[in-house]
């Protein structure tokens, strides 16, 4: 029987008991009926348990996630910021008819396109770096680099002079262990964190700035393969394809809501959007309510906002981050989460000790959620001051969601670094000048042409609109 990751009930009731938690649900009948039943919580850190259940724990299973998708009795204790939907879910826009300048006018349309390219090269490195130990627990990572001399982190990792019982205990990420050592990078393999800044672009280019959730969703069933989505976007996917629509695709037995997924799809949104953060939020917005709420949405938002900013190149990354926090609730999870990381950056010499602190601080959720790695993400640019290698290595090398984390760091300081000749050579040449990819049209092409697309979407004239004062409201 084959057992799919992220869409069997009776392995989405654990992570859904954990986020309805957080969301200040009473979950114990709940999860004493489940256990009481034979029940299992979550895989630790794969997406499906080993076994079938029987048919009548499958049912139960089914059951539970629709009691647990009711609205808490109360938002006792729960931050202002997170309770329920971020916003209305009838609007389709964060705009109300206002609108903003354009992006800054002063700008040099070569000087934007050095720029970008240094934004795909960087994300593509970043994504590629953290690769083959995606999955992999703190201990596993330090472990594998100490053992090759790679420590702090430098350079690509490798399996050359690795011990066998190491390699053993710590395997490299199956499914990228061909593609992403030292030994073996021969251009950028396929990955869904650089797979949905390509979908982004086909949609910019199909529907133009104004797109809605709803041209999201269509552009994902024609052109994003189902096996290539995972965690909420994959739930998403089975939604659609159930007929349910935007954005109650994003609620429908869909315990991943508040994890990283929209946060690695807001690339785009920001990069088109150079010096315009509310813009870049308000686009961001609008692609992941499909599959997010809440925090999930805020991360990227917070994104969208500081790539924004950081493709302006009129400031430094702590002026790109605080930018980015303007565009989420204060309150929010998210916000303290992502404060707490810059802070402890600023405030702690060697970065294993940050990493040490939000892993303490954070560790409770599971590795692909938003908060931790946000936090991390934002600590991690801090802590280098911008720097490239800095960037990337320090985000990968503080675990959880390594590739994805390495991309959007990647991105950032590509941005900051300004021209893809200030990335270091040894992140760029394996990289080849191509990408591998399942999205329709972009398999092999080059970072030099994504760049040229890219400028060529940020400099359209269009009409941007102005996010509102943040009204928190719930809707069931």
């Amino acid at each position: 029987m084959i057992r799919l990751t992220w869409v069997q009930p009776e392995d989405l009731i654990g992570h859904e008991l954990r986020q309805a938690e957080e969301e200040g649900k009473d979950t114990s009948s709940v999860r004493s009926r489940w256990l009481a039943a034979g029940g299992h919580l979550a895989p630790a850190r794969a997406g499906a348990s080993p076994a079938p259940p029987s048919p009548q724990l499958r049912a139960l299973a089914e059951k539970l996630l629709a009691e647990l998708s009711q609205p808490p009795a109360s938002w006792a204790g729960v931050p202002q910021g997170d309770r329920g939907l971020p916003w209305s879910s009838e609007a389709e826009s964060l705009g109300k008819g206002g609108h903003n300048a354009t992006p800054r006018a002063a700008r040099q349309c070569e000087t934007l396109r050095h720029r970008l390219h240094a934004a795909w090269l960087g994300r593509a490195a970043g994504c590629l770096l953290g690769k083959p130990v995606e999955k992999l627990p703190l201990t596993g990572i330090r472990q594998l680099a100490k053992a090759t001399g790679n420590w702090p982190l430098s350079t690509w990792f490798t399996e050359k002079g690795l011990p066998r019982e190491l390699q053993q205990a710590h395997p490299w990420n199956k499914r990228s262990a061909q593609t992403s050592l030292a030994e073996n990078i021969n251009g950028m393999p396929e990955d869904d964190d650089l797979n949905y800044p390509l979908l982004n672009l086909r949609l910019l280019q199909h529907h133009g700035r104004d797109f809605t959730t709803t041209d999201v969703a269509r552009l994902w069933l024609d052109e994003l393969p189902a096996a290539r989505t995972f965690t909420a976007e994959r739930i998403a996917y089975r939604n659609l394809l159930n007929g349910i629509e935007p954005p109650h695709t994003a609620t429908h037995h869909n315990p991943f809501r508040e994890w990283i997924g929209a946060l690695i799809r807001a690339d785009v949104h920001g990069w088109t959007n150079p010096g315009a953060p509310t813009a870049a939020a308000d686009s961001a917005y609008r692609d992941a309510r499909l599959s997010h709420t809440a925090n999930g949405v805020y991360g990227a938002m917070f994104a969208a906002a500081t790539i924004a900013e950081a493709a302006a190149g009129t400031g430094d990354v702590h002026h790109c981050l605080r930018t980015g926090l303007t565009v989420v609730p204060q309150d929010s999870r998210l916000a303290r989460a992502i404060r707490h990381g810059i802070q402890l950056a600023l405030e702690t010499k060697h970065f294993d000790e940050v990493v040490d602190q939000l892993h303490a601080a954070h560790g409770h959720h599971h590795w692909v959620h938003v908060i931790p790695n946000a936090a991390l993400l934002s600590a991690a640019l801090t802590h280098a001051d911008g720097d490239f290698t800095g960037s990337i290595t320090r985000a990968v090398s503080g675990g959880w969601d390594t590739d994805s984390n390495g991309a959007t760091a990647g991105s950032i300081a590509g941005l900051l670094a300004g021209h893809p000749d200030a990335l270091p050579d040894r992140w760029t040449a394996p990289l080849d000048n191509r990408i591998a990819t399942s999205i329709p049209g972009f398999d092999g092409i080059g970072f030099d042409t994504l760049a040229d697309l890219t400028t060529e979407l940020a400099h359209e004239t269009h009409e941007i609109h102005v996010i509102p004062e943040i009204q928190e409201t719930h809707r069931p």
